[in-house]
This record gives structure tokens, sequence and C-alpha cells, in this order.
């Protein structure tokens, strides 16, 4: 089946000029819809952390362009902190902490957490659909976690919703 992409012609958000193996590269970035909204509201209650299995290069890129001098985004990992596991990459939460009760990841691949499952919001992925409201759904759970002693005790509930692999 073929990918779901961007409709040629879309307008892209940004671009991000890099160099990978000295062959410049340039990257037109489309934003998923509500990113910057929902970056300043959930960076208002947690401490954000940037883990992408995309190379650091171009990591660092978009989340700077995302961050846009909010210094919101300041904790990042890259590729070479992720685990190559099963044909994807598994990301080491407690890289970022070791206490995983206060942590989770929202994550569009399920091989990402899979050392993590009760620590996980799984989130559809998004290619282009201009009407795409998944990060206001979060909104409402992520409020609620704040007041929880132990995210895993909610996000438990809904392990049966992974794709596991």
């Amino acid at each position: 089946m073929p990918r779901n992409t961007v409709k040629p012609g879309t307008p892209y958000d940004f671009t991000v000029k890099v160099t990978i193996d000295r062959h410049p590269v340039r990257f037109f970035v489309h934003k998923r819809p509500h990113v910057d909204f929902f970056l300043d509201v959930v960076s208002q209650w947690y401490d954000l952390v940037i883990f992408t299995a995309s190379m650091e290069i171009y990591g660092a890129a978009v989340a700077d362009k995302l961050d846009n001098g909010r210094n919101i985004l300041r904790r990042r990992y890259y590729r070479q902190h992720c685990t190559p596991d099963f044909g994807s990459y598994t990301k080491d939460l407690s890289a970022i902490c070791s206490d995983l009760n206060r942590i989770f990841i929202i994550d569009n691949s399920p091989g990402a957490y899979r050392c993590y499952p009760q620590n996980a919001i799984p989130i559809k992925s998004w290619f282009s659909d201009p009407m795409d409201i998944a990060l206001l759904s979060l909104l409402p759970l992520l409020d609620a976690l704040r007041f929880t002693n132990d995210v895993r005790s909610v996000l438990s509930r809904n392990l049966h919703l992974h794709r596991l692999w």
C-alpha cells in the first residue's frame, strides 16, 4: 500500500538544511496541526524532552524550529541514544530519569516504548490530514496526569490499546 504523504502543492511550514555525509540536504517540514499550541500548553505543566530516532543533525534542526526561541525543548535525545531492535529504535526512558513514575512518552511507534508500555501514550501517525486533532485530544489526559503520583497507575489501564509489535 502506498504511504500517505502530504499532498503535492501543500505549503510547508519551514525548511531544514543539513549536511549528511558531506551532502547538503534540504527538508521541507510540515508541522502536525496544533503542535505550537500543544507545546505552549504542555510546557507549562511538564519539562519537555525530545526523544527521537532521527539523526541528531536533522532532529536538532527540527527541534530548534519547533522550540522557536521559547527554550522549552532543552533536553534532547537522538538516534544514538536509542537501541536498534527488531527493525526499529527503542527509547530507554531511564536515560531521562531513573524514577519512571513521572515519565511518559508520546509516540507513534510502539517499538519505541517496547520496554515501557506502562509509561506510553500512543498517538496515531500523522502524514497530511489538516483536520487532525490528535494533539488537542491529549490535553485532558496530560492535564490529569499532573495530579497523580505515578503516571503508570493511569496509563497501564490502556495497555490493550497498544500494538506492541
